[in-house]
């Protein structure tokens, strides 16, 4: 325990903290903390990693974790870092995202042992209290003055074309009663978050302490707050998005497969920071790969450790060989030892045509070229084959007059086609037609 602050810092995971003592009491006994997730959506994506994996150093460190789903909160919506009011969920729709986003945080934590983790849902105290009573016993340790004050209030204050609405101005009371109540009855002593939710951790600690000041209650142990850095490119672009769309931790919304091409393809202006933030290497090792940059840039040893840590820490050892052979076969003959789902993986960006199963034996490779629309014509079709730019399933191909049959199938159903080095097109092939699908599908 008494290296864990030490090493949050050199890892730059530490972004504020309320009391600098905090390094001193983290290594004198085991803290519970915890760190809540609101339920925007069925499952968390990439940008909760860092949150989720500072819970896990800290139980892995003797603490004990409390991951919050916010089912109460989740129905207003958090205001900091939000340029405008979130679409306010249903209750359906709400428990759908609470069910998912459980799952993938228990995936995390260990919910067993003697510092075993939690899991809770700020509904179940919440649900229980009056608009009135909530008023009279939380609303009245806040003035407005000081609600103002605070950087998520400000920053919507000043927008004049969104401003921020009463329910989310609210939000700020919510939060800190969430922390009240686990600092009750779990001995909650330190909240954690991004440093977005600065303001937030702040006045639950403010709401603690004037609570127990009027029920001069001065034998509890003394809380705190803790934030990280929120997780940013240095191309100033928002991590975790993609021309796909945003990279989340549920497989079922991105595959193992394009989450490994996510890590594997970051900058070398970012992978530093993502290896300190998202895997358990020692700073040692995280160094050795940093000078690897410098001698032997072309290997890309770092992007490759990220991409393997953090997909097995996600998805677990089994798809990470999976997501690897998938991408060692991108451009060798091992495509053809792919399974359709992993084929399909690959491919989830690249152009399909959906043909006839019959139409094999007899469909000349000119003629799926014209099909998939890699070459215009025939005559252009012709031109790419004997000049060596077209490949069956990373084969080069040298026969203009070939033909295509089921010994050529993918998982007995996919061709894969190559005109040059990365013009992909593939080709599936059913029992019945289903209709073309163009170069866009």
């Amino acid at each position: 325990m008494h290296s864990l602050y030490s090493d949050l810092e050199a890892r730059g995971i530490i972004k504020q903290v309320t009391d600098p003592d905090l390094a001193k009491i983290m290594g004198q006994k085991p803290l519970t903390l915890y760190c809540g997730f609101d339920p925007t959506s069925d499952s968390l994506h990439v940008g909760s990693l860092l949150p989720l994996l500072t819970l896990r150093r800290f139980q892995l460190a003797g603490h004990r974790p409390i991951a919050l789903v916010g089912g109460a909160t989740g129905m207003i919506g958090d205001p900091s870092g939000k340029s405008q009011e979130r679409s306010l969920l249903g209750p359906e729709q709400l428990k759908i995202n609470q069910a998912g986003i459980t799952a993938v945080v228990s995936r995390f934590l260990d919910t067993t042992g003697s510092n075993a983790a939690l899991v809770v849902n700020n509904a179940d105290w919440f649900n229980g209290i009056s608009y009135i009573d909530f008023l009279r016993d939380t609303g009245k340790h806040f003035t407005v003055n000081h609600m103002l004050a605070k950087e998520s209030v400000r920053a919507r204050l000043e927008d004049r074309e969104h401003g921020i609405s009463y329910t989310e101005f609210s939000y700020m009371l919510l939060q800190a009663y969430d922390f009240y109540v686990l600092s009750k009855k779990q001995g909650c002593t330190l909240q954690i978050g991004g440093s977005d939710q600065w303001g937030n951790i702040t006045a639950g600690i403010e709401l603690i302490r004037r609570i127990r000041a009027a029920a001069h209650d001065s034998a509890a142990s003394e809380v705190f707050g803790l934030t990280h850095p929120l997780v940013s490119k240095s191309d100033g672009t928002k991590f975790g998005k993609t021309e796909a769309g945003t990279v989340w931790l549920d497989p079922k919304k991105t595959s193992p497969y394009q989450f490994y091409q996510f890590f594997i393809q970051t900058t070398d202006a970012d992978v530093m920071t993502y290896l300190n933030y998202f895997t358990f290497l020692s700073l040692e090792e995280i160094a050795r790969l940093g000078a690897s940059m410098h001698t032997a840039p072309e290997k890309r040893e770092a992007q490759q450790t990220l991409a393997r840590e953090v997909t097995r820490l996600v998805h677990g050892a089994e798809e990470l060989t999976r997501a690897e052979r998938a991408t060692q076969a991108l451009f060798g003959t091992e495509i053809r030892e792919l399974d359709a789902r992993t084929l399909l993986d690959v491919f989830a960006g690249a152009p399909k045509t959906e043909l006839e199963k019959s139409r094999l034996g007899s469909l000349t490779l000119i003629d799926a070229l014209v099909d998939s629309t890699l070459c215009a014509s025939k005559g252009a079709a012709r031109k790419e084959i004997q000049a060596g730019g077209i490949y069956v399933n990373n084969v080069r191909a040298s026969d203009v007059n070939a033909t295509l049959g089921t010994s050529d199938l993918i998982a007995g159903a996919y061709l894969a086609l190559r005109k040059g080095k990365k013009n992909y097109h593939l080709l599936a092939f059913h029992s019945s037609t289903f209709g073309r699908a163009g170069a866009g599908a």
